[in-house]
């Protein structure tokens, strides 16, 4: 790791202060300037680099814990953990709290790319799981299945089964949550529709049509989103 004097750190204006000080340590680990794994400066080192209040600091120190960015270790400091390769784009999508349409956009990329390397890789263990989820939306009698339709799509990610990309699951299930508390009527019938044919494309092992099939589900689900909103 760099010492202070080689980090090249711009510094914070006065706005919007602990939203700039988790931009600065998504650009360090952007550049290669922190890596994973690696020990952090102590807290005065960090208020001197980034020319922020304690407070400040602990306030955005706090947030980037509560993402799994960093991890803090009893009388031994703090450092970014070693799995943290999108968690800047986590902490991106974290941040987005109004802007809908990013937020939709932010899920489709992720998704549709990884449906497509699922259906590449997809085990018959786990096409079982997902034929299970669409069963239980099914035989949902109240609606209530947002979280049966959330472990659907993580299965999916999941099945892609790339070390590299498996942080993106963590996004896709922050922009689903975000999503998910926006809808105001669910239609369980057309849900069980997009799910089947998405699991049929996969059980093919067809990455066009799962990526087409997933595509207009998602689609389907931003033009609702928007429309209501």
């Amino acid at each position: 790791m760099k010492s202070k004097e080689e980090l090249f750190v711009p510094s914070v204006e006065r706005k919007t202060l602990s939203k700039q000080v988790l931009d600065r340590f998504v650009e360090l680990l952007s550049s290669g300037q922190w890596k994973p794994g690696d020990k952090l400066p102590s807290e005065m080192e960090l208020v001197e680099m980034l020319d922020v209040s304690r407070p400040v600091l602990r306030e955005a120190m706090s947030a980037l814990e509560t993402l799994g960015v960093i991890n803090r270790k009893t009388r031994s400091g703090t450092f970014l953990n070693e799995k943290i390769g999108n968690q800047p784009f986590s902490v991106m999508l974290a941040l987005a709290t109004e802007n809908l349409p990013a937020i939709i956009e932010a899920r489709m990329a992720l998704e549709l790319g990884l449906v497509t390397i699922a259906a590449e890789k997809i085990t018959e263990e786990q096409l079982k799981q997902l034929k299970a989820t669409i069963d239980a939306i099914t035989q949902c009698t109240d609606n209530n299945y947002g979280e049966i339709d959330k472990q659907f799509h993580r299965l999916i990610a999941l099945s892609a089964n790339n070390p590299v990309v498996e942080g993106m699951i963590d996004s896709l299930l922050i922009a689903h949550d975000k999503m998910d508390r926006r809808i105001k009527i669910r239609e369980r019938e057309l849900t069980v529709e997009f799910h089947t044919k998405i699991y049929e494309a996969l059980a093919k092992h067809d990455p066009f049509e799962a990526f087409t099939h997933m595509y207009g589900h998602l689609s389907y689900v931003r033009k609702k989103l928007l429309q209501q909103d």
